[in-house]
């Protein structure tokens, strides 16, 4: 092969290269911004939904239907039947016997269309709480999916590491 050839191939090798990094970079790019994106709307659905008593119940409803929970939302959890509905019922009266609810994030992160959050929630001021992890599969910036598990925090651990 001459070296004119030879020199050819490298740069039409070389601008291949550029070219597929390029893309490989803008698709983790987009798929790094849908994450922050679906992570963002989560925290935002979740302070709706736990700790934003400044707000009338109907009005938080109204907010999580129009704005965070798809009308296809599927729950997984074996106590809340009905999708978003149930959802929804269960929190209204919540909201009138725990007027006071409130929600810390410890922790969260997100792949791809899922979004775990890892929080401390409280019925009441005074209260210990609980501690629960929320596993949301995120669509068009709703929440289409939930799955949660939780355990109270005790009076007395066994140990001394929080449970945060």
């Amino acid at each position: 092969m001459t070296t004119g050839k030879i020199l050819i191939n490298a740069l039409a090798f070389g601008l291949f290269t550029f070219i597929l990094v390029g893309e490989l970079n803008a698709k983790e790019r987009k798929g790094a911004a849908l994450e922050e994106s679906n992570l963002n709307k989560a925290i935002y659905c979740m302070e709706i939904l736990e700790s934003r008593n400044d707000l009338k119940p109907n009005e938080r409803i109204n907010i999580l239907r129009n704005e965070c929970y798809s009308d296809k939302f599927v729950e997984h959890s074996p106590h809340i039947s009905g999708g978003r509905e149930g959802l929804f019922s269960i929190f209204l009266s919540r909201y009138k016997e725990y007027p006071k609810l409130s929600m810390s994030i410890k922790r969260s992160a997100s792949e791809g269309d899922l979004v775990w959050l890892h929080l401390h929630v409280k019925r009441t001021p005074d209260s210990l709480g609980a501690a629960l992890i929320h596993i949301f599969r995120m669509k068009d910036g709703m929440v289409v999916e939930h799955w949660g598990v939780g355990q109270p925090i005790p009076e007395k651990p066994k140990n001394n590491n929080t449970m945060f």
